[in-house]
């Protein structure tokens, strides 16, 4: 699927509460502030990696491991929530229709009443945050498929369900991050691409990429509950597929090399026409590969065949940093890590030609040079 372009809709998770007429929605909260980390761009690219293996941290890795394919094996983990918590494809169909704004009117009735979503009626009216309403304001409401989320669903469940490309449906309903779905908020289904076969499309809902698992992979929490505590441990109780994780909020310290080792692929385009979203480094198979920050694990699998054996960390600040071409994954999703601790080992599962890992850095969904954030050798 690659990197795409998107549009977000400030404020969108945060439309509920009774407004009085003309007034901002008292519970919008404005976006977090822009993140403080910085840090400076080397002069060249090194070539020798910096290491840190020292602070490898294996003795928790005692439990059998799973074999998962690909010569992968993984720490002991249920399956991911998109395959524990499928979709039923109940979705409601609604016609267009124009609705008059009422006294102490809000977003969030208005869907509820029309059957429509908030994030749609906010988008089709040009609404910015803090979304005010005045009565007798007239508010377009889109028609089409309206498909409820309930407690445990992901976006990548839901867009199987229906067939149709995640990214497409965050597009059409302007979700921004970090792309939470609600149980109980509904969201608009986009009908079939012209010119493109239903089976086509099909398939591409079911060909996940790192994308879809950083804005879709989420469980929508149930009513008044709140993201569970991430563990300490593979050996600590693992959290439910379907259980949202508490995440960072914001990035603690800076990056530091995921491995030593001798860069082979650099970020952006390659010689024939590809795009490496990140950068690939030759290391001896096995090799430990660490965490670039403290984070909190989001995924570890391979349902990404071209990179095999695959962890995904979230810092906080939106960064976000990607290891692949694992040959033994040492954490599970929900799990807490430190700057150093040994999160996987190195492999050539995926399309590596050799053992190497593939590394990404990414703010939001944007891939982000590594060597511009990591410090010189």
């Amino acid at each position: 699927m690659g990197a795409r372009s998107w549009t977000w809709l400030a404020g969108a998770s945060l439309l509920t509460g009774c407004v009085p007429p003309g007034a901002p929605d008292p519970d919008y909260a404005p976006p977090p502030p822009a993140p403080s980390f910085t840090a400076q761009a080397p002069d060249r690219a090194p070539v020798a990696l910096r290491g840190g293996q020292s602070r490898e941290r294996d003795s928790q890795h005692r439990q059998q491991p799973q074999q998962l394919g690909d010569g992968v094996t993984a720490a002991p983990a249920p399956p991911p929530a998109w395959r524990t918590r499928p979709v039923t494809a109940d979705a409601r169909a609604i016609a267009p229709s124009t609705y008059v704004v009422r006294p102490g009117d809000t977003l969030r009735g208005i869907a509820d009443r029309t059957g429509s979503g908030a994030e749609v009626i906010a988008r089709a009216n040009n609404l910015p945050p803090p979304f005010s309403l005045r009565a007798g304001q007239r508010l377009e409401v889109p028609g089409g498929r309206y498909h409820l989320v309930r407690p445990g669903e992901t976006g990548i469940a839901i867009a199987r369900a229906y067939g149709v490309d995640w990214s497409r449906i965050v597009t059409t309903n302007d979700l921004r991050e970090p792309y939470t779905l609600r149980a109980g908020m509904r969201i608009l289904i986009p009908g079939d691409l012209p010119g493109v076969s239903v089976a086509a499309q099909r398939a591409a809902a079911f060909n996940i990429d790192i994308d879809d698992i950083i804005t879709g992979s989420s469980p929508a929490p149930a009513p008044g509950k709140r993201p569970e505590k991430p563990s300490t441990s593979v050996a600590s109780r693992a959290p439910s597929p379907i259980t949202p994780v508490q995440e960072p909020s914001r990035l603690r310290g800076a990056f530091d090399w995921p491995v030593n080792g001798q860069i082979v692929g650099r970020f952006g385009p390659g010689r024939s026409g590809e795009r490496l979203n990140g950068i690939n480094i030759a290391v001896p198979l096995g090799t430990s590969v660490l965490a670039a920050a403290d984070g909190v694990v989001v995924y570890a699998g391979n349902e990404i065949s071209s990179l095999g054996g695959l962890v995904i960390i979230k810092h906080g600040d939106n960064w976000t940093t990607v290891y692949g071409h694992c040959r033994d994954l040492l954490v599970r999703r929900g799990q807490a890590v430190k700057r150093g601790q040994a999160i996987a080992r190195s492999g050539d599962s995926g399309n590596a030609d050799r053992p190497q890992l593939h590394f990404e850095l990414r703010r939001g969904r944007n891939p982000i040079d590594p060597l511009g954030q990591l410090p010189r050798s």
